[in-house]
């Protein structure tokens, strides 16, 4: 059954009367002497009121379809983000005196201050096109809103009188947010890693990274983020025993906010400049060109993302220095070669993540965790361990310890392969094995020779060892919890060195 179809007449009578508070709005910006003197928040609030509702009735009627409103639309679509866009800028520039935001290389108050005249200058050019269109349509234009929107503000802040609320100890809520914190800026890798992108490279960014998509997702977890905050800290006693916590939380407010402006103008880049336009819609000039929109994307939002997310990194690594609790944790050795660059990477990462200072002990030596280096050398160890195992195991095969020395020594290192194998107590990374070719001269006892041969085939990873080694972490016990459960899943590896999932609660390692 095909739709019913309003006639144009009817559409036109429905714009017109629902459609002047707009048009008077867009006839207010466009006979202002000055654009940053009418973008208060007052005229926005507004003006994206209006221009949302008239989006909206224009969805209604599917008028993105329609060659003689879709051009109408559009500029409504156009007006609704960036009067959203420059309402957000706007907070941030009031906001950021209580936000106590950490030093960063870049000046963000005029970084803000000419984003705002960017998104003021598209306002301009969309409220005159849409006037333009509204003419052209035979649309009533209202005569000019004569109504003040001035914002004229006393400076300064109610006082804090209503009493702290009483809430758990410090340290604990300390650890939520800084962990929760460090987490989230993990997982926000990718799209910082784009704050270091070239000019020529952001429309390839914005097609992959740093999508409407990504940003939404990060927009939302930050401000999840910034929500447990307001709920669980602001106004209690918490709050005024430690004062990073309202840096803290500045940071992650500030962080939301960009990101929610990352997201506005991805979603017009992605859904508006890309967009084939009807025949008509193509003539006009465009409200904002794909270059100077993507400029706002990355040199604003993305760049100062990163680094707004760096400084309250450090910060949370800081908190949870001063809160932490020493314990110790033992745990099993990686059954796959040790620890080898995956499993010593992984720990490594682990630490480096929450800035903790976290040490492993293996007998008598020290190595930090920290350093993939480091625990890399514990191998030597390890391996020493395994030989000596190995050493014991071939003297308890009685055909070797009673053996003669003369013979080919192949055939018995064959035999005692495959003996410890069918016993589980070897690993065969080879197959079929190769044995190394014999030494011209080989001098001793067949027990070690047989004994040297095997540590030949264990030190060229052909073969490995089963065998029951532990060591033993010791630093802040929220870090050791995430090691342990990194050591029972098995340090992301099988035993045959094969790659295997991380719990979520490691996915800042993945």
């Amino acid at each position: 059954m095909d739709p019913l179809i309003i006639s144009n007449k009817d559409f036109h009578k429905l714009i017109a009367g629902r459609g002047q508070t707009l048009l008077g709005l867009a006839s207010h910006l466009r006979h202002c002497e000055s654009v940053s003197k009418v973008l208060t928040r007052p005229f926005l609030g507004e003006l994206l009121s209006q221009s949302m509702l008239i989006e909206e009735l224009l969805d209604t009627y599917d008028a993105r379809n329609n060659c003689q409103w879709c051009t109408f639309r559009s500029l409504t679509a156009a007006t609704k983000l960036f009067s959203d866009v420059s309402y957000e800028l706007l907070h941030i520039q009031h906001a950021l005196p209580a936000y106590r935001l950490l030093p960063i290389e870049h000046d963000f108050v005029e970084a803000t201050e000419q984003s705002l005249k960017f998104a003021g200058e598209v306002l301009s050019r969309a409220a005159s096109q849409m006037l333009t269109t509204a003419e052209q349509l035979d649309l009533t234009i209202p005569p000019e809103n004569s109504r003040a929107y001035s914002e004229d503000l006393p400076r300064g802040r109610l006082p804090h009188d209503c009493g702290a609320r009483r809430t758990e100890t410090v340290a604990e809520t300390v650890t939520l947010l800084a962990t929760a914190f460090l987490n989230l800026a993990a997982d926000s890798q990718r799209v910082r890693a784009a704050g270091k992108a070239k000019p020529q490279e952001y429309a390839s960014y914005a097609a992959n990274s740093v999508t409407e998509e990504s940003l939404r997702s990060l927009e939302l977890r930050f401000h999840n983020l910034q929500s447990l905050y307001d709920t669980f800290v602001s106004g209690t006693e918490v709050e005024d025993m430690d004062t990073d916590l309202p840096v803290l939380r500045g940071h992650i407010s500030i962080v939301f906010h960009l990101l929610r402006l990352g997201t506005l103008f991805a979603h017009y880049y992605e859904r508006h400049m890309n967009k084939p336009l009807c025949a008509l819609a193509a003539l006009r000039e465009p409200v904002v060109r794909a270059d100077a929109l993507l400029s706002q994307l990355m040199d604003y939002c993305i760049v100062h993302i990163g680094l707004y997310i760096a400084c309250a990194e450090r910060l949370c690594q800081e908190m949870l220095r001063r809160y932490a609790e020493i314990g110790r944790v033992e745990v099993p050795v990686p059954k796959y070669r040790g620890f080898h660059v995956r499993p010593a990477t992984l720990i490594s990462k682990l630490v480096l993540h929450y800035g903790s200072d976290v040490r492993m002990e293996l007998d008598d030596e020290v190595y930090d965790a920290g350093s993939p280096l480091d625990i890399f050398r514990a191998n030597e160890k390890i391996n020493a361990e395994k030989r000596r195992w190995l050493a014991g195991e071939i003297a308890g095969i009685k055909s070797v310890r009673q053996g003669s020395n003369a013979g080919e020594i192949s055939t018995t290192v064959w035999n005692v392969v495959l003996a410890l194998a069918e016993e589980g107590k070897l690993i065969l990374y080879e197959q079929p094995l190769q044995l190394p070719e014999e030494p011209g001269q080989e001098e001793g006892t067949l027990l070690q020779r047989v004994s040297d041969r095997m540590g030949q085939l264990l030190a060229l990873g052909k073969i490995d060892i089963h065998i029951d080694l532990t060591t033993t972490f010791v630093g802040d016990k929220r870090v050791l919890a995430h090691i342990k459960l990194l050591a029972e899943s098995g340090y992301g590896e099988d035993q045959f060195g094969n790659n295997t999932p991380l719990p979520d609660e490691l996915g800042y390692l993945r």
